[in-house]
């Protein structure tokens, strides 16, 4: 997978929106106003939202997955994209994120979502 595959993945999800807020150079994907996944621009690395014993669960079984760089690494993982996991573990990890932050939203915002997919 490589950035572009990614972004259209993330983008392909309800709700979606991208943005820059960090600088030019670190892509950040968004439902309903919080980040559920960033990355640099031409990197070959993302960080995601994690359940924390799913997090260690994957850090453990993966080379490639590590705590989140510059985030609270209880909840977040950095994910290598050219190591060997492949593309439906990586769709998976994007998934899994996707999903948590989307609960955590309000449910009247979830309903919105849910409605408009």
């Amino acid at each position: 997978m490589y950035t572009d595959d990614l972004r259209d993945y993330c983008l392909a999800k309800p709700a979606v929106t991208e943005g820059l807020p960090f600088g030019e150079d670190t892509l950040v994907f968004k439902v309903g106003e919080k980040i559920f996944l960033l990355t640099g621009i031409g990197s070959n690395t993302f960080n995601v939202k994690c359940d924390p014993e799913l997090a260690v669960e994957l850090r453990e079984k993966h080379s490639e997955v590590l705590p989140g760089y510059h985030m609270n690494k209880k909840h977040w993982n950095t994910v290598q994209m050219d190591g060997g996991l492949t593309n439906k573990q990586l769709h998976e990890m994007i998934d899994h994120s996707y999903d948590l932050i989307l609960k955590s939203l309000p449910k009247k915002l979830q309903q919105e979502i849910g409605a408009n997919a």
